[in-house]
């Protein structure tokens, strides 16, 4: 009980902070598309609180900011982003989970499996949200907007998320240890 209250706030916390983040480069659009800061929470849920939470904060959190804060736009943006965001918080948790040894390591494995998933179902989301509208999802649009104008959120994602992760395990709030360890207890 006690660990399903806790990850029930942290992923409170997590939806919070994927409210303010975007605004601190919200002034300039083009630079908040690229760095994608709602990425970052969504990350960290998955990693911290599991994959659970952490698809439900990804699903969750675009669609919200949308409905109360009018962006990202509803449609496709958002809705193309709830699934993106989602899979990121599954698989980044699944990942994580599923590895025997949790360091920094297997954080970046955790986020490099996040993002390629991540940016595969968004990729769909878009060829099936622009198609019922009657307009194409081409190839070039696809790989410029998961991979080539995202090269600096994912630059930066790498970055910031593993750091993050190593400061909580320093301070011992989050801590890397080993599954096979955790079995024994």
């Amino acid at each position: 009980m006690r660990s399903y209250v806790k990850n029930l706030t942290l992923s409170a916390m997590f939806i919070a902070i994927g409210f303010v983040l975007p605004f601190l480069t919200g002034h300039i659009p083009q630079i908040g598309s690229m760095l994608s800061p709602m990425h970052i929470p969504v990350f960290l849920c998955g990693l911290i609180c599991g994959w659970p939470y952490g698809a439900v904060v990804g699903l969750l959190l675009p669609l919200s900011r949308s409905l109360i804060l009018g962006m990202p736009p509803l449609y496709p943006t958002a809705l193309a982003m709830s699934f993106e965001l989602l899979t990121y918080g599954l698989v980044s948790g699944l990942i994580y989970r599923l590895l025997h040894r949790r360091g920094m390591l297997a954080v970046y494995i955790a986020l490099v499996g996040a993002m390629l998933a991540g940016r595969a179902v968004w990729g769909v989301a878009q060829v099936i949200l622009l198609g019922l509208g009657g307009n194409a999802f081409t190839w070039q649009a696809f790989m410029a907007g998961a991979f080539v104008n995202a090269v600096p959120g994912i630059i930066l994602h790498l970055i910031l998320v593993p750091a993050i992760m190593f400061a909580l395990d320093r301070t011992k709030l989050v801590r890397f240890e080993s599954v096979a360890a955790n079995r024994g207890r």
